[in-house]
């Protein structure tokens, strides 16, 4: 039987200690986003890279972005100097010594994901909780690479995520309760609507999302229509606000082929069998917006479809 959806904090819950200090492992495209809207609601906020310039241009992109907010009345100026002011960069993971919650944001790949809770855990507070921003891979199984299983948790943040309401909580088979209500918290302070979701693959976004834009690209791959005439046809017909090849670009191709192979590897059912299309463009380096060329080729002044 599942857990119930988020409730009314019991007492016990209420005791714990809140969250002050969130650390971020990777300064991309969520780490940046993460530590924007945790900042913005008054925690300090340290983020780590393989280098100071990933973390010069996190801070770039988000103070670009924490402008745009305040351009249209969203936040003050002062607000947004203030949220500015929590964030710093951890040089190492011993930066992360005081943080109460530690986010790993680095790419979609178990190994890398395994290293990093490895290489940061001996840095951490015994009490600190331990997330992972994973869209797919099974948190029971990270957790157990780490020295605090039942302190360890899923958040799924969505891109981008100064922008998208939704972060999916999942807990491992080992999460306690007290580690759940302090996430919870937290991520409830954000402003943001949490779903509870179980520890199966890829949860439930990306297992209903990612299954479409697979067969988007096999209904390309198979030649039923273009790259345009299938966006189309799902913005029009559908009422997308983008086609699924537009958004598996925006995603990332490599990030949407990692997430089918978890799902077909984890459900061993062949409807979850990755398009040998999306798999060529992943081999071919065409990753989609951050490559500038996926489905469309991003190049020029206005994205051309590339088939």
């Amino acid at each position: 039987m599942g857990r119930p959806l988020a409730g009314p904090f019991s007492e016990q819950e209420r005791r714990v200690e809140p969250i002050r200090k969130v650390g971020v492992v990777g300064a991309g495209q969520m780490g940046r986003g993460i530590a924007h809207v945790v900042a913005l609601s008054g925690y300090d906020v340290a983020i780590n890279d393989l280098s100071k310039e990933a973390y010069d241009a996190a801070v770039g992109a988000i103070t670009k972005n924490l402008t745009r907010q305040a351009s249209k009345g969203k936040i003050t100026e002062d607000e947004k100097n203030a949220a500015l002011g929590r964030i710093s960069f951890a040089e190492n993971y011993e930066g992360f010594s005081d943080a109460d919650l530690v986010i790993e944001a680095a790419t979609e790949d178990e190994t890398v994901k395994r290293k990093i809770f490895v290489a940061v855990c001996p840095f951490l507070k015994p009490d600190a909780i331990l997330a992972t921003n994973t869209s797919s891979i099974s948190i029971t199984r990270l957790a157990a690479t780490t020295d605090r299983p039942e302190r360890f948790i899923g958040m799924h943040f969505m891109n981008p995520v100064p922008v998208m309401e939704l972060v999916e909580m999942i807990r491992g088979i080992a999460t306690d309760d007290a580690t759940f209500a302090r996430s919870r918290e937290l991520v409830s302070s954000l402003g943001k609507t949490i779903a509870v979701s179980e520890d199966f693959p890829a949860f439930m976004v990306n297992r209903i999302l990612l299954p479409m834009i697979n067969e988007a690209v096999y209904t390309l791959y198979e030649g039923v229509g273009s790259v345009d005439a299938i966006d189309t046809a799902m913005r029009l017909g559908a009422n997308h606000p983008m086609g699924p090849l537009q958004l598996a670009d925006f995603i990332g191709l490599d990030t949407c082929l990692s997430i089918m192979q978890v799902l077909y590897e984890g459900l061993a059912d062949s409807k979850y069998r990755p398009c040998p299309l999306l798999v060529k463009y992943v081999e071919a380096g065409w990753l989609g917006r951050k490559s500038n060329r996926g489905f469309y080729d991003y190049r020029g002044d206005e994205p051309m479809p590339t088939r």
